[in-house]
């Protein structure tokens, strides 16, 4: 972090650092706070690099629970220079939806021969009893000419909501989406194959008055993303919210 940010100051306490004039950088926090501290994974597919994800977190915010950016750093593991970064503005803003998971996708997504992607997953999730949500939102990230750059941003990989009476009676789904790449490529990456599979279920109480499951038909829908010299376009019925 202080090769980093060689501004921050560390806190007394050494849990954390701080950027001026009100950015905060948690090194260790309890498990509670946990989606809000450093996240770091070795990159297999280059095993001499470390991904570091940075919250940055406004420690002056008001009206929301957290308000933040992630800041992405690739890091020579050997020296621990620094050798990319990359801002993602918001993506640790949260409220009534709170962010429960950070963590790196190191699965081999190989956009090219030479160019292979890392992901960032974030969790998010409402916990009401009349009116449950969770999302997981998938970004994917390519080392090219030297810098890190989005080319994939928002997509959903899972998901479950509904509504209910918070008793029994409601009406419930849930979806995930695998990704494979395809041997087809435009403008020099693969396309990548999603295929989403959702399950629905309308809970009821029988005439004894237990709460009875009445699931659905699973739904499977596949949606193919195709590179267009800038990023994948995600298809609109797999952004995540708020895009």
């Amino acid at each position: 972090m202080q090769q980093a940010y060689p501004k921050a100051r560390k806190s007394a306490d050494g849990t954390s650092f701080m950027l001026e004039p009100h950015v905060s950088i948690a090194s260790t926090l309890p498990a509670s706070e946990a989606p809000f501290g450093l996240v770091c994974k070795i990159w297999p597919a280059h095993d001499d690099l470390l991904l570091v994800a940075v919250p940055l977190i406004d420690s002056a915010n008001g009206d929301h629970l957290h308000v933040g950016d992630i800041e992405l750093l690739v890091i020579d593991r050997k020296s621990l220079r620094v050798r990319q970064r990359l801002l993602q503005p918001g993506l640790m803003t949260d409220d009534m939806i709170v962010i429960e998971k950070v963590e790196f996708d190191t699965g081999r997504y190989a956009l090219a021969p030479d160019v292979t992607a890392f992901g960032l997953r974030i969790e998010m999730a409402h916990h009401s009893l009349t009116a449950p949500f969770t999302e997981a939102g998938l970004r994917l990230y390519a080392l090219a000419r030297g810098e890190l750059h989005v080319v994939l941003d928002g997509l959903v990989v899972a998901s479950s909501g509904g509504d209910s009476d918070g008793s029994c009676a409601g009406f419930f789904h849930s979806s995930q989406v695998s990704l494979a790449m395809s041997t087809a490529s435009h403008h020099g990456y693969h396309d990548i194959i999603a295929v989403e599979r959702t399950n629905t279920d309308n809970p009821s109480p029988d005439q004894n008055g237990e709460c009875q499951s009445h699931p659905g038909k699973p739904v499977k829908r596949t949606y193919r993303l195709r590179y267009d010299g800038n990023r994948y376009p995600v298809p609109a019925a797999l952004k995540v919210m708020g895009l």
